[in-house]
């Protein structure tokens, strides 16, 4: 399959689902944390996938690799507040683990992208 457009990867895909998993629990959250936790994880689960799409958009292999990372800076950053949400039990156990497991796929494959973006790169350089 070609992949013209950013939401064709399968990273951005799974990183998608992701957010609109996090948009529909967060709205369980008390309305008191709308500006807090709440607003954080929706900014955290959004820049993922705003990142992936600002990386496929940029001309150099080198500037793609840099949006991806930061993509996964936001992963992690989303992995933290689920765990502060499950600690103070806005979220269950069985939710969690949920999340863990979609945003574990979600990581694999943003790996990969960042792999391939880099080998690619690599092989540019070396051909120069």
């Amino acid at each position: 399959m070609q992949i013209e457009k950013f939401t064709d990867l399968k990273t951005w895909q799974e990183a998608h689902s992701v957010v609109i998993d996090i948009y529909k629990i967060t709205k369980k959250f008390p309305k008191e944390e709308l500006f807090g936790l709440t607003n954080q994880m929706r900014r955290s689960a959004v820049s993922i996938t705003s990142n992936i799409a600002e990386g496929f958009g940029r001309n150099t292999l080198k500037d793609k690799a840099r949006f991806f990372y930061i993509a996964r800076g936001s992963m992690v950053e989303l992995r933290n507040q689920l765990i502060i949400s499950k600690d103070i039990q806005y979220i269950s156990e069985t939710e969690y683990v949920t999340f863990e497991n979609k945003i574990d796929n979600a990581q694999r494959l943003l790996h990969g992208l960042i792999r391939k973006t880099n080998a690619i790169a690599s092989l540019k350089s070396s051909v120069y």
